[in-house]
């Protein structure tokens, strides 16, 4: 960590007065689904050939690699083909396609379950085999984070900060399913073992902050308000606010176990209703698009249809970034035929115009506002002389690719895309010296 570093957030404008009080939309229904048999480095087997027939619920693919993650479909309909085309994380992988009947007929896919008279472990077991995974952007197995626990988990966090501007799909998947929040949360608390359980919200969401209040008043779980400053929802970030620990790798290194709040609800879904996750709450918005709004669609539905649903591009608008997630995390993808995946809450639209850059002027601004207490200026310059032995001292793998470099910089440099080069070019050369 530079010794340079100053507040290492910064408050951005949101923008999310364009979809926070608006309705969802929910009548998008696609004739095909494509789902995703793949999501990083994660592959999926699938459980379902050409010509099945399946429902909404019905389990078609799982990972059974390192971790066991399963996935079910979003629609009822037929399996028509395996198509590989560019997902969300821009990687080429292959697609289930399913043709939806329009009939939307479910079936359950878990058992009644009573998470509050099961044992650790049948609770364990049911959060593993309902395929919860990280809705925040992750997608990573949500039952790892609770496999061999240690007795002193401190804190049990929900993130609900949603701080990344324009995204307000977390928000409105709470004001609508506020039953399941509370359940899921609930459930994940007495998994954790943990000694307290906080729900995290920006303290600017008055509303929102009042009615998780009421509906957790006779709980253990306390609502904990946080500033109103980027990237606070980022787990380093959050739990450093929250208890001033710092850790290495992973949260509960400093004795907290952190879930996205739409992770939750879904959890609450599952337990409830024995709906495993189906469909997502997608933030649709950008100053590039006609009429942002929120959505709910089935998982695999394609982008270009739900910006058509959105009122499509702005007239006179030739060129736009489209991002998937938000714009300071979010990666921006060259067309609109990738499909949402379970992981994606945002989708957002922006003009594209002209930027002037200019050499550094070595203000260091991107050093004092980098959460991650990294010096990316000097990164770009190593990175710049593929020096790998120096871009290793100075932890670039430490990067979160957050965006505020770039956000801040005087000169319009592209900070955070030379440090994603960095990353890169390391990832290469470490898979270059596993083959030898």
């Amino acid at each position: 960590m530079s010794f340079l570093t100053g507040p290492m957030n910064h408050r951005l404008e949101g923008h999310k007065d364009l979809t926070k009080h608006g309705e969802v939309l929910k009548t998008i229904d696609p004739d095909n689904v494509w789902i995703p048999l793949g999501y990083g480095s994660s592959v999926f087997t699938p459980l379902v050939q050409v010509g099945d027939e399946v429902k909404v619920g019905t389990k078609i693919a799982e990972r059974n690699d390192a971790f066991y993650l399963p996935i079910f479909s979003s629609v009822s309909g037929t399996v028509t083909a395996i198509e590989k085309f560019m997902n969300g994380t821009m990687a080429q992988v292959d697609h289930l396609k399913i043709q939806n009947d329009h009939k939307g007929t479910k079936v359950r896919a878990f058992e009644e379950f009573d998470y509050e008279k099961a044992s650790r472990e049948e609770l364990l077991d049911f959060v593993k085999n309902s395929g919860m995974q990280g809705l925040g952007g992750a997608g990573f197995p949500t039952y790892v984070k609770y496999n061999n626990l240690e007795a002193n988990v401190d804190y049990f966090i929900i993130n609900a900060v949603e701080c990344e501007p324009y995204l307000t799909s977390d928000y409105k998947n709470i004001e609508e399913n506020m039953d399941l929040l509370k359940v899921g949360t609930l459930a994940f608390y007495k998994l954790s073992n943990a000694k307290e359980g906080w729900i995290a919200i920006k303290e600017d969401k008055h509303e929102q902050i009042a009615a998780l209040e009421e509906a957790f008043k006779d709980t253990p779980i306390e609502i904990k308000k946080v500033p109103d400053l980027y990237p606070m929802g980022w787990e380093r970030t959050l739990v450093y606010q929250l208890t001033k620990k710092r850790y290495d790798k992973l949260p509960i290194e400093a004795g907290c176990i952190v879930n996205n709040a739409s992770t939750a609800i879904a959890l609450g879904d599952a337990l409830v209703n024995g709906m495993p996750i189906t469909h997502k709450y997608v933030t649709v918005s950008g100053d590039a698009l006609k009429e942002p709004k929120n959505v709910h669609v089935p998982i695999g539905t394609k982008v270009r249809e739900i910006i058509d649903a959105c009122g499509g591009y702005q007239e006179g608008t030739e060129e736009v970034f489209l991002i998937a997630g938000g714009p300071m995390m979010g990666k921006t993808i060259p067309n609109d035929e990738f499909v949402v995946a379970a992981p994606c809450n945002g989708l957002t639209v922006l003009k594209s115009g002209p930027v002037e850059e200019v050499n550094c002027l070595r203000c260091g601004r991107c050093t004092e506002t980098c959460p991650s207490g990294l010096q990316p200026v000097t990164i770009q310059m190593y990175q710049a002389r593929n020096d790998e032995e120096a871009l290793n001292k100075l932890s670039v793998m430490d990067c979160i690719e957050c965006g505020m470099c770039t956000w801040v910089c005087p000169s319009k440099i592209t900070v955070t895309e030379n440090v994603r080069r960095a990353k890169n070019f390391l990832r290469l050369r470490q898979a270059k010296e596993a083959k030898k």
